[in-house]
């Protein structure tokens, strides 16, 4: 099934927010005649839902104003980028449904001119070489109540200067020895302004320039001017850096260039049972708590892929949370109900059994004993249908027999009845145990008068999903829960937050599913009547060969009932 919206699918109206009256305030002054955003990410890590929410953001307001969003890498950090999380951020976005606006950018495009707009800012005053050491800065620093220090080195002379920052680029200085600072002000009661370091020297290898440059620019220097060469009118970022947009406009106020972008801040994303810190994401993977950054539990867009999650849910779900300065904290449940709902119209329905008991029909007929077909999806004729047959034994799911049922049992027990989907009502006659006293097999027998129709004189209220076990094929069932069982994880101060992981978030089983499941391409989406939405893992689901299926998500949400 496709993620892309059909012509006649009506289109929902995008959720006014306060960027948005900021946006239609610039156009109808004249401020601004079209909208170009940007969406900026570091290639360190793989992205997450957090990302997600930027990237609707970013690339929603362009489509919806006809205007532009570039895709930009932040490669000022050469030590912690690679190809690999560049490449994976590329497949992220189109995934998602976005398309970026001309080639992708990166800031090390920029590289020169930075480099050209920081002479510049010693020419005239207001940018010096340091020698003091990191150590040594933070002391200068001052805190939140006592104003900075200024740096021994704050007044040398604009040719010294000059002449410093020319070696420091030529490479005659070790490794953090030196730095170029924002002359600004350390009595600043905003602890950015004072005095920032915008250059520093390290020599590191370089995924795009090589070894061409030994001084790197810092983000809040390279980002403003970044969006200013590529003519951004807003450029929106999480609340972090709301203290730093000063120093964003201070660096566009004092370069000669034509562009001074709007820095709008609104608030991140955070999720209930999970973390979005790269480093703690990281930490997941390094440690081997997940099979790596697509693990299916993992926040990541790649592990959300994984899982079955479709770009459709992914962009409503951001649709629906919104955009504020408030806290954004939200329930895991909410994004899996808009997948659910996405799924419900789009994913063809089959039946499965994941946790199988077998069951003997001991008067069963062979070319007497019917079968009957039915329908993939029942708002949806045009999926097609598929014969659901039957033989003597069938697979049914365990839980869906009980010796001792609780009050309100609907499903099978001794001597009771139920119906098989599509099919007869059948009644257990006897149950089968092995040595352990563990149950491998329930003997039953059908009412042949009951193939599309209610059995005679009796009310059989239940029905259950089943599969014939001549007909069905093997398929790895893989059952995902939440990575975490604390709904923060990471909110607790004196606790590590693996403390909290929950060693059952993943539970590899054998089932059996119907026989056209088998032969599902990777990506292919199903629901398991009664079961929930099921994926064919993009990587190890073979067909005809090795089904493997990924649980989604749920049919409705359990997990909070569950933790009440």
């Amino acid at each position: 099934m496709s993620d892309s919206v059909p012509s006649n699918t009506p289109i929902i109206a995008p959720v006014t927010n306060f960027i948005r009256g900021i946006i239609d305030a610039d156009l109808a002054s004249g401020k601004h005649r079209t909208v170009a955003t940007r969406f900026p990410p570091e290639p360190n890590g793989y992205l997450h839902v957090g990302h997600a929410k930027s990237i609707c953001l970013n690339f929603g307001l362009a489509q919806d104003y006809a205007g532009t969003c570039n895709l930009r890498f932040d490669d000022t950090n050469p030590e912690k980028e690679t190809t690999e999380y560049a490449s994976a951020i590329q497949e992220d976005v189109r995934w998602l449904g976005f398309q970026w606006h001309g080639p992708v950018r990166w800031a090390s495009d920029y590289f020169s001119q930075l480099y050209d707009f920081a002479e510049e800012l010693i020419r005239k005053g207001l940018a010096y070489v340091c020698d003091l050491t990191a150590e040594e800065m933070r002391d200068y620093r001052g805190t939140l109540t006592e104003p900075g220090r200024p740096s021994p080195w704050r007044d040398r002379s604009i040719e010294e200067n000059l002449d410093l920052f020319r070696r420091m680029r030529a490479g005659e200085f070790p490794d953090g020895s030196r730095t170029l600072r924002a002359r600004i002000d350390m009595a600043s009661p905003n602890i950015n302004m004072r005095d920032p370091v915008i250059y520093r020297i390290k020599r590191a290898h370089h995924i795009r320039t090589g070894d061409a440059w030994c001084i790197y620019p810092m983000y809040d220097y390279t980002h403003c001017i970044s969006d200013a060469l590529e003519g951004i009118t807003h450029s929106l970022c999480t609340l972090e850096f709301e203290d730093h947009r000063p120093l964003y406009d201070w660096v566009l106020d004092n370069i000669t260039i034509p562009c001074h972008p709007q820095q709008i801040e609104f608030s991140r994303l955070e999720m209930r049972y999970t973390v979005t810190s790269k480093r703690k994401l990281n930490q997941l993977v390094a440690q081997g708590h997940v099979a790596g950054w697509d693990d299916p539990r993992m926040p990541t867009i790649h592990g959300m892929r994984r899982r079955g999650y479709t770009p459709a849910g992914i962009r409503e779900f951001a649709r629906r949370i919104g955009i504020s300065k408030s806290e954004n904290l939200v329930d895991l449940s909410v994004l899996e109900g808009c997948i659910r709902e996405d799924l419900e119209a789009k994913a063809p329905r089959v039946m499965a059994v994941v946790h199988p008991i077998k069951v003997v029909l001991t008067n069963f007929r062979e070319g007497v004993t019917a079968s009957r077909s039915a329908g993939f999806h029942p708002n949806h004729p045009e999926f097609g249908e598929r014969e659901v047959p039957i033989s003597r034994e069938l697979w049914i799911e365990a839980e869906d027999f009980s010796e001792a049922p609780p009050p309100g049992w609907q499903r099978l027990t001794p001597g009771g009845e139920v119906r098989l989907r599509y099919s007869y009502v059948i009644r257990c006659d006897g149950v089968v145990k092995d040595e352990h006293g563990d149950i491998v097999e329930l003997r039953c027998t059908l009412d042949p008068d009951t193939l599309g129709q209610n059995p005679v004189g009796r009310k059989v209220k239940g029905v259950i999903h089943w599969v014939s076990a001549a007909h069905a094929v093997p398929v790895e069932v893989r059952l995902y829960d939440r990575l975490f069982t604390d709904p923060e994880p990471d909110g607790h101060k004196d606790r590590d937050f693996l403390e909290f992981l929950n060693h059952e978030s993943l539970r590899v089983v054998r089932g059996w599913a119907e026989s056209p499941v088998g032969q599902a391409k990777p990506e292919a989406h199903y629901q398991f009547e009664r079961l929930g939405y099921f994926y064919a893992d993009r990587f190890d689901h073979q067909p005809g060969k090795r089904p493997v299926f990924n649980r989604t998500v749920g049919l409705k949400d359990s997990w909070s009932r569950e933790q009440a």
